[in-house]
């Protein structure tokens, strides 16, 4: 199943101890850390570097971020998140996210999170690479 996932741009996590709130749940905002490094990997998968496209002063600035909860994660579930993306704009990137428990593959979440590319002096700027980025 795994190698399956992989080809539609996914990410495999685990839910640690930590990330559960009193509930027992995992906390609403270790989503967008998941979120997140799920873009990062979609961006490696591209053949890109997230800290190579930062050090070259592009900076990819998350400006907008849609959480829909489903359902909740619970400490020890396996987990996946699938990520596409789509050009609104020369300047903006939403990457549409969704997670799905491993064991049921019940959708948990969907994610629409916009992404604008500035200098490091927060200027906007047109991010070149950004069409390796787009799905096919």
């Amino acid at each position: 199943m795994e190698d399956n996932k992989a080809s539609l741009n996914c990410t495999f996590f685990e839910v640690r101890d930590y990330e559960c709130d009193m509930q027992g749940i995992v906390n609403n905002a270790v989503y967008q850390n998941y979120l997140e490094h799920a873009r990062h990997q979609f961006i490696k998968t591209k053949g890109l570097d997230f800290a190579e496209i930062t050090h070259q002063g592009i900076h990819l600035v998350l400006i907008k971020a849609e959480l829909d909860y489903k359902r909740s994660l619970k400490s020890g579930d396996a987990f996946y998140i699938q990520t596409r993306t789509e050009k609104t704009s020369r300047l903006k990137i939403v990457f549409h996210q969704t997670v799905h428990r491993v064991r049921d593959e019940q959708l948990m979440l969907n994610a629409k999170m916009t992404v604008t590319s500035t200098t490091s002096e927060g200027r906007p700027i047109v991010f070149e690479q950004a069409k390796l980025l787009l799905n096919d």
